[in-house]
């Protein structure tokens, strides 16, 4: 459900006890209206979302708020990236006062999540150090670190892993990782700290560190990550136990972070197939991965079918069928061959 229908307190919005006052209906009116246009046209639904602004004035409350962040949101669409960048400076401007401490980092989180997807990274940097700067006077810690692993993410595309080391330092403070190791408090933020890092070592193919990190991720207990961090984690390990020749212990991660992947929605659970499959080879197993009730679903998609079928040739021991799929999808099993000895992803 939208956020615009939620009531005043889940809303989190906060009357004065001697107000008698209703929401002003023209506000409201006019948001409501805006929205409905967007569903059609966006061009018109931003002028209609601007006039809530100048009805608003200079009394500055939720209605304004909900326009700018449909406004911000609008621009991102239009890839109008300088005038998101302006609304989304003066949206900022509310959570200081203007609307209350759960609707702002409620409104912010959903900005960033919904900006996440652009391919412009220099842009999103800019979008997390405008946040964390207003951050600086707000004190909230939970949006403060969601930013921070999202710039850190920016860091990490970029290959910047200096910057990306300091935000990682940042991070762990914050968790008072250098104090206690094992904060059942922190748990949950400690192995998105670790999840970054990971990535970060088999950028750079630090098994060393990479090893020790992610057994040290394993034996947190203390924590409830969405499947995602978790998929990353495993992921990573799968690589590092492949590279050392472990194709047990790569096989086990790489269906962890299927399994993740999957719960999660994330298309890389497709990729982490292609691993299970070429594990199965490497360790000449007679186990189809596909016989598992979690994968079963995928066994016909379109971009494995050539490995499915490559992997049943093998596991046959049908050697010159095995040549013949390999040489008929060539161009589609190499490309794959690469993605295994590079780790970015």
């Amino acid at each position: 459900m939208s956020d615009d229908y939620l009531s005043d307190s889940e809303f989190g919005l906060e009357y004065s006890e001697d107000s008698t006052s209703e929401p002003d209906v023209d506000l409201e009116n006019q948001y409501y209206l805006a929205k409905t246009i967007k569903e059609e046209d966006l061009q018109s639904a931003m002028l209609a979302f601007e006039k809530v602004l100048d009805i608003q004035g200079e009394n500055r409350g939720q209605w304004g708020f909900k326009a700018l962040k449909q406004l911000v949101k609008i621009h991102f669409q239009l890839n109008n990236y300088e005038k998101t960048m302006e609304r989304y400076r003066e949206l900022l401007g509310y959570i200081q006062g203007a609307v209350t401490k759960y609707h702002g980092e409620k409104s912010i989180h959903s900005i960033l999540d919904f900006t996440s997807s652009s391919k412009d990274k220099t842009m999103l940097q800019k979008f997390y150090e405008t946040t964390l700067e207003t951050l600086r006077s707000t004190k909230n810690e939970r949006l403060w670190f969601k930013t921070n692993t999202k710039l850190g993410t920016v860091f990490l595309e970029r290959g910047e892993y200096f910057k990306l080391s300091n935000i990682i330092k940042e991070l762990k403070n914050s968790c008072k990782y250098e104090e206690c190791d094992s904060d059942p408090h922190k748990g949950t933020q400690m192995l998105e700290i670790y999840a970054l890092e990971i990535q970060m070592y088999t950028e750079q193919k630090n098994n060393r560190k990479l090893k020790e990190l992610y057994e040290k991720s394993l034996r947190i207990r203390s924590a409830v990550p969405h499947p995602l961090i978790m998929s990353i984690i495993r992921e990573c390990g799968g690589k590092m136990h492949l590279r050392a020749g472990e194709f047990g212990k790569a096989y086990t991660d790489f269906f962890e972070a299927f399994k993740n992947y999957d719960e999660s929605g994330n298309s890389r659970r497709i990729t982490c197939l292609k691993y299970l499959i070429l594990n199965s080879m490497l360790m000449k197993s007679a186990i189809n991965p596909f016989d598992s009730q979690e994968a079963k679903p995928y066994a016909n998609d379109p971009e494995i079918k050539a490995l499915t079928l490559l992997l049943n040739a093998f596991q046959n021991n049908e050697m010159d069928k095995f040549v013949g799929i390999f040489e008929k999808n060539k161009v589609c099993i190499s490309a794959f061959r690469v993605g295994v000895n590079n780790p970015h992803y």
